[in-house]
C-alpha cells in the first residue's frame, strides 16, 4: 500500500530538520539492477525535497552516473589530488539539483596519498563552497567496489535487488562478503527495484532477511520498493527532468523515510570528517594488504 501523502509530507518535513551528514553507499551484488538509475532518482528526489545532495561516483565508463545523464565530465577525484583543479571545479551540476563528483581514478589511489596530500584533499572539503546535506556513493558493482571495502560506521549500504534469482542471491553474498570484512557492519538496507507489486518486493526482502539474520546474524531493513514502470528502473538512459511517474513517486517516499532512520552517534558528520574517515579507512586497507602480501 502506498504511503498517504500527508505522512510523506510529513517525512520530508522532518527530512529537512535534520543537520547532519547522512552517507549512503549505494551497491549491488551484479550489473542489470538499475542501481545508477536508483541513485540518480534518489538523488533527484532528496533535492527536490531541500536537500542540498552530493553524488560520488567510483564507476567509470558508460554506466556510470555522468554517461547515464549524457554529462560530459571531462575531470575526476584524481585532479583534486594532483592539484591540477579545484573540487569546486570538478563538481558538476547534474539535473534537478544535485551534484555529482567523479571519482573513479581518485578512489583508487587514496591509499597511497602522502601526508600532505591527504591534508590538501581533506582540506578542499573543508571548504567545499556547495554546502551538503546527503552523500549518495555509487559503488561498483559488486565486490570490484573499493568504496564498499572502505565503508566504515559513517555510512549506510543500501542494497540494491531486483526480483531475478541470480540478483538476490548476489545482493546475499556480497552481504555476506562485506560482513566478513567489516565486524561492525552487521545492519544493512535493502531497496527492491523493478518490482512487479509490493507483496513480490517484501516476500522477496522477508526471504533475505530470514536467511541473513539465521546465517550472518546480520539485521536487514526494508528500504522500500521501485515498480517497474518502465520509466526509470531498468537502468535505461536518463535525461532531463525526472518524469512523473510511478517509480518517481516510490523514490519521494524513499527519499522523505530517510528521516525515521536513527541520527549517527558521530557529532562531527561534515564533509571534513568524512574525507577523513574515508581516508583513514584507505590508509588502514593498503596497509593491511602490505602485510598479507609480506607474509605470503
Amino acid at each position: 500500500m502506498a504511503e498517504p501523502i500527508h505522512d510523506q509530507a510529513e517525512g520530508l518535513r522532518r527530512l529537512l530538520e535534520q543537520n547532519f551528514l547522512r552517507v549512503l553507499t549505494i551497491t549491488s551484488g551484479g550489473t542489470d539492477t538499475g542501481k545508477t538509475t536508483t541513485v540518480i532518482s534518489l538523488a533527484a528526489a532528496l533535492a527536490s525535497s531541500g536537500k542540498h545532495v552530493l553524488v560520488i561516483d567510483e564507476n567509470a565508463g558508460a554506466n556510470n552516473v555522468s554517461a547515464t545523464l549524457g554529462i560530459s565530465a571531462h575531470r575526476d577525484l584524481l585532479d583534486v589530488i594532483r592539484r591540477d583543479k579545484s573540487l569546486d571545479e570538478v563538481i558538476i551540476p547534474g539535473p534537478g539539483g544535485f551534484f555529482i563528483l567523479p571519482a573513479g581514478r581518485g578512489i583508487r589511489v587514496l591509499g597511497k596519498l602522502s601526508a600532505a596530500e591527504q591534508a590538501h584533499v581533506i582540506s578542499c572539503f573543508a571548504q567545499l563552497a556547495q554546502p551538503i546535506d546527503v552523500i549518495l556513493i555509487d559503488a561498483a558493482p559488486g565486490r570490484s567496489s573499493q568504496m564498499l571495502t572502505l565503508a566504515h560506521s559513517i555510512h549506510e549500504i543500501v542494497v540494491v535487488v531486483s526480483p531475478e534469482p541470480a540478483s538476490i542471491t548476489a545482493a546475499y553474498a556480497l552481504i555476506k562478503h562485506t560482513c566478513s570484512h567489516h565486524q561492525d557492519k552487521q545492519h544493512f538496507h535493502v531497496m527492491v527495484n523493478k518490482a512487479g507489486t509490493e507483496t513480490q518486493a517484501k516476500m522477496i526482502f522477508d526471504n533475505m532477511a530470514d536467511v541473513a539474520k539465521r546465517h550472518l546474524s546480520v539485521s536487514l531493513d526494508f528500504m522500500g520498493f521501485v515498480p517497474q514502470d518502465g520509466k526509470l528502473c531498468l537502468g535505461r538512459r536518463v535525461t532531463g527532468a525526472i518524469p512523473a511517474t510511478a517509480s518517481a513517486a516510490a523514490f519521494s517516499r524513499i527519499a522523505a523515510s530517510l528521516a525515521d532512520w536513527p541520527c549517527p552517534d558521530d557529532e562531527e558528520r561534515g564533509l571534513k570528517r568524512f574525507m577523513e574517515c574515508l581516508l583513514l579507512s584507505s590508509q588502514n586497507s593498503s596497509s593491511n594488504a602490505a602485510t598479507v602480501v609480506g607474509a605470503i
